[in-house]
């Protein structure tokens, strides 16, 4: 849309200035008639050719008014193709792709705080429009998005009726009505306002001062790359003391889905929307090592399942990483995946008693095995980390692995050398 849009103000000004030249040029080099100069020499009607010529002028100034205010429309929108370079500079290139916010809302007037922060944050409001769809009927919600007028798009989705449900998942009902009100909002951003992209936050996230940079610059290796299906802003295990301070910078591939701020694109919709939800197809997400999202929302459909205990800890990033000038290739499936389990592979192989009584000698990294369902939630659970595992993936797991710090030292939590897939009766 922004590129057609970019496309017709450049051929307007090419239109009107050739206009303006053709006038000119035939004016100039036009010859007079008979009449004309039998009017020039005899002194009649001179006043009227005047007038001919002013009022001639007068709508020249005025076409040339109006390409001066398409050419100030064209400054506006220079955002849409400036980019810089690698000196810091701008230069001209092509249209950067729009990356949408979808804001997912239903009875929280606590929007404004997760509003309120994308608005804080957001670099532009051409390239990343904030769409915020809102389920529930909620009047105050509804006048809490409303206060902000054109800065956000507010829908509304119309069906609000309860979801014919087997007797045994009447307690999943809200899940149901959240199915339904995704698969509505999605078909939205994607098929009525023909977005190709989309980032999805619950309207009880406050994202970090680098949400938006992280997801342009993870936007083409979720296009490139066809084993990835999402890009997450959050880390499950990522409580202050679990994550490394000092490496905002450091991603990860996670076979689990974060959620909690996530990108997709149009093409996965577009298979998944028939059967949706559906599960991943051994596809992988990118994730951080410190969240670009935080929630504050213990009242919802969970009932406040993990909060008081996990997520009300998670680390926020507060330091702003320039993640569109680094190299981001080691994402891609096969490098990653030989780098990591290198990495695990060949750390130190220790016991979990070693780990728990503080007595690893050395920096690290350290590597702990489990070889069964049991073993990894008993380890889970005693390191601190998240124990719950889903058709038997465990929380922020890549390949099985789960990483971590503890007392300040990388801890793998590996199945042995040799693993090929999980098993889903772990769950």
């Amino acid at each position: 849309m922004l590129r057609k849009r970019g496309s017709a103000i450049l051929c307007g000004v090419f239109l009107f200035v050739a206009w303006n030249a053709i006038v000119v040029l035939y004016l100039w080099g036009r010859p007079l008639s008979g009449r004309e100069e039998r009017e020039m020499d005899g002194g009649r009607g001179g006043a009227d050719l005047a007038g001919d010529v002013i009022h001639m002028a007068e709508a020249f100034e005025a076409e040339l008014e109006m390409q001066r205010k398409i050419l100030l429309q064209i400054q506006g929108h220079r955002s849409l193709w400036e980019q810089p370079n690698e000196n810091g500079a701008s230069r001209i290139g092509p249209p950067q792709v729009v990356i949408p916010i979808l804001v997912i809302a239903c009875n929280r007037v606590t929007v404004k705080r997760c509003l309120d922060k994308l608005l804080e944050y957001r670099p532009s409001a051409e390239l990343y429009p904030i769409i915020v769809s809102q389920d529930c009927g909620h009047a105050e919600t509804a006048q809490v998005i409303g206060s902000y007028g054109s800065q956000v798009t507010h829908l509304k989705q119309p069906d609000l009726s309860d979801i014919a449900v087997r007797p045994e998942h009447k307690k999943f009902q809200g899940y149901y009505k959240i199915s339904r009100h995704y698969r509505w909002a999605l078909n939205q951003v994607f098929n009525s306002l023909s977005h190709s992209s989309v980032v999805i936050v619950e309207d009880d996230l406050e994202v970090a001062p680098d949400f938006f940079e992280y997801f342009r610059s993870l936007h083409p290796i979720l296009k490139s790359d066809l084993s990835l299906w999402c890009v997450s802003a959050w880390n499950d295990n990522g409580r202050d003391g679990y994550v490394d301070p000092g490496k905002a910078d450091l991603l990860y591939r996670t076979d689990f889905f974060p959620g909690l701020g996530w990108m997709m694109l149009k093409e996965l919709w577009v298979e998944l929307e028939p059967k949706w939800p559906d599960q991943r197809r051994d596809r992988a997400c990118i994730r951080p090592e410190i969240s670009r999202t935080l929630t504050f929302g213990r009242k919802g459909v969970s009932l406040g399942q993990f909060y008081d205990k996990y997520l009300r800890y998670i680390k926020l990033n507060s330091e702003f990483v320039p993640f569109t000038k680094l190299d981001l290739a080691y994402l891609k499936e096969e490098k990653y995946k030989e780098i990591f389990e290198k990495q695990v592979y060949s750390a130190h192989l220790v016991k979990y008693e070693e780990v728990q009584r503080g007595q690893l000698k050395g920096a690290g990294p350290f590597c702990l095995h489990y070889s069964s369902k049991d073993g990894f939630k008993v380890l889970a659970k005693n390191l601190g980390v998240m124990e719950d595992l889903k058709s038997g993936v465990p929380r922020t797991g890549y390949r099985g692995v789960v990483s971590f710090l503890s007392r300040g030292r990388r801890i793998f939590l590996a199945p042995p050398p040799g693993w090929s897939k999980y098993d889903p009766t772990w769950s």
